[in-house]
């Protein structure tokens, strides 16, 4: 057993669970500078232009924001990707809708496991962005979510600062192996710009340990230079604190058991 895993910048992510093949919150556009101007210029390269990913199974959203929903990188990927369904907060499955994306191909998040296929098993996450809120008919806005596969748990965060309740979903779902961890902290500076932000290094750090996690990686750190986060201050203060898990920049990684 082995998963491949692929950074594509901000929370995007390609993850290869042996053949099958799940995209999560992939940004591969401009479209968030050309909404909100120079200061949202990306400074992660395009890894893959979206029209030509031709092998996603599966590609799973946490929530509406434009840098985790894009429309210039769904609809693309739903073209190149004939078969490929969307997983997606109730909202964003309205939303991906609007794009272009057939009705069919387009599944509400569970709260509970589910299997998509091929021995690969999927748990949506509350996500408190800044804080945990539900829609009129009590599906949750923002989410992360917990992959289970060959006895592995891989948590990726979405966008969320911590919170009692996610802690207790996430122990009680059965933990996880690795944590994929916003990083850009929430603070009053970047509210006053509109950025809402995540939960900081430290936070980070913590809940890691606090969900029993042997691995950590940062995300969400490097693609806005207004919103970033220096690797170097995380290398510092992991340094400085020796927390009892493993620290993971690579871009791409293997998990294996």
């Amino acid at each position: 057993m082995s998963i491949l895993v692929e950074s594509l910048g901000q929370t995007g992510f390609k993850f290869c669970f042996d053949e099958l093949i799940v995209y999560i919150d992939p940004y591969l556009s401009d479209y968030v500078e050309e909404m909100e101007g120079p200061r949202a210029k990306r400074q992660v390269p395009v890894k893959i232009p979206p029209e030509k990913i031709e092998d996603a199974d599966w590609v799973v959203i946490t929530h509406a924001h434009i840098d985790h929903c894009d429309p210039k990188t769904l609809l693309p990927i739903s073209q190149a990707s004939i078969k490929c369904k969307f997983i997606a907060p109730r909202e964003v499955c309205d939303l991906v809708k609007s794009f272009g994306v057939e009705d069919e191909r387009i599944i509400e998040a569970k709260e509970n496991w589910w299997s998509i296929g091929k021995g690969l098993e999927l748990i949506a996450i509350p996500a408190a962005h800044p804080t945990i809120e539900r829609d009129e008919y009590g599906s949750l806005r923002c989410v992360g979510y917990i992959f289970r596969y060959q006895g592995k748990r891989i948590y990726h965060s979405g966008d969320t600062v911590v919170d009692s309740k996610l802690i207790q979903t996430i122990n009680a779902s059965g933990g996880v192996d690795v944590a994929f961890l916003s990083v850009n902290e929430k603070n009053f500076f970047r509210d006053r710009l509109g950025i809402i932000g995540n939960m900081s290094v430290r936070d980070a750090f913590n809940l890691t340990e606090e969900i029993g996690a042997k691995a950590l990686v940062p995300m969400h750190w490097d693609m806005f230079e207004l919103n970033n986060v220096y690797p170097e201050e995380i290398e510092l203060l992991y340094e400085k604190l020796t927390p009892n898990f493993e620290l993971v920049f690579k871009p791409d990684l293997i998990i294996t058991n």
